[in-house]
C-alpha cells in the first residue's frame, strides 16, 4: 500500500503546468466531451428559479427573496461517470458550492443529491476537500492524502500523508476570480485539484459505501444569499483500473 501511495503521489505531484492545459489521467490525444455550450442548460436539470446562463457561465443562485430549504443541484443528464477526468472553471460570490460525482439523485422533485463531493466555499475553509453528501462527510481535508474504512460500522478517516497545509494551498485559490477545478476518479482512489495543486486525495476502501459511479452535479448551498458560476466544462472518461 505505501508503495501504491508513494507512485500515485509522485505521479500526481509533478503536474507543474496547469489542469487547463495539461491533463493529469487521461491520454494527451483524448479529445473530452463537453458538457456545457456556453449558452444553455441543454443537457442539465434543476430547479429553474435558482440555475441560468449568464455572461457564458452556468449560473446557481439563491436571494433572500427565495432562499433554499435544502440544498439542491443542477444534474447533468447525458450520463453518468465512473472512471473519469473532469475539468471545469468556477467563480465563487458567497456561501458554500461543489461538483457532485458518482452521485445518486435522492429527489428528483427539490434536485437532492447524495454522494461523493469536490467541496468550494467562498471563505477559506472548505474548498479542495472531499465530502460526502448525504453520506460519511469529510473524508479529506485540503492537504490531506487520507485512506477510508469501515471498522465496526463506523467510519475511519485515517492521513497517510500530508501535502501541505490547508493555508498554504488556500493561496493558490483566487476567492474573488475563477479557478480551474480538475477530478480525477480511477477505481477507489480520487483526487482534486485546484488551478494546478492538488489539494486533497482519498483512497475509499469502504467497499459497502464507496461509490464507483453515478450522476455529476453542481450544487447551491443552503444560507445566506449567494451565486456560482461554472464554464469550460469537459469530461475524459478513463479506462477502468483496480
Amino acid at each position: 500500500m505505501k508503495r501504491f501511495f508513494s507512485l500515485a503521489l509522485t505521479a500526481t505531484l509533478a503536474v507543474s503546468a496547469s489542469a487547463a492545459e495539461k491533463t493529469i489521467a487521461a491520454p494527451k490525444e483524448a479529445i473530452p466531451q463537453v458538457l456545457f455550450d456556453g449558452k444553455t442548460l441543454e443537457g442539465w436539470a434543476g430547479l429553474p428559479d435558482h440555475w441560468k446562463v449568464s455572461n457564458g457561465a452556468i449560473t446557481g443562485y439563491t436571494t433572500k427573496w427565495a432562499p433554499l430549504k435544502n440544498n439542491t443541484f443542477l444534474v447533468w443528464t447525458n450520463g453518468t461517470v465512473a472512471d473519469f477526468e473532469l475539468h471545469l472553471k468556477y467563480k465563487m460570490m458567497g456561501g458554500n458550492s461543489g461538483i457532485q460525482y458518482r452521485s445518486e439523485l435522492k429527489d428528483p422533485a427539490a434536485f437532492i443529491v447524495g454522494g461523493y463531493q469536490a467541496d468550494i466555499d467562498s471563505t477559506p475553509r472548505y474548498s479542495g476537500i472531499l465530502y460526502e453528501e448525504r453520506g460519511r462527510g469529510i473524508l479529506a481535508e485540503r492537504g490531506q492524502q487520507t485512506l477510508v474504512k469501515d471498522i465496526g460500522g463506523k467510519t475511519q478517516v485515517k492521513v497517510a500523508a500530508n501535502l501541505g497545509t490547508a493555508d498554504e494551498l488556500q493561496k493558490f485559490i483566487n476567492p474573488e476570480g475563477w479557478n480551474e477545478y480538475v477530478i480525477v476518479a480511477r477505481g477507489n482512489h480520487v483526487m482534486h485539484f485546484i488551478n494546478g495543486h492538488l489539494m486533497s486525495t482519498c483512497v475509499d476502501l469502504d467497499t459497502a459505501k464507496a461509490p464507483t459511479q453515478g450522476i455529476l452535479a453542481l450544487q447551491i448551498h443552503v444560507g445566506p444569499p449567494m451565486e456560482v458560476q461554472f464554464k469550460d466544462l469537459k469530461l475524459f472518461s478513463l479506462e477502468p483500473k483496480p
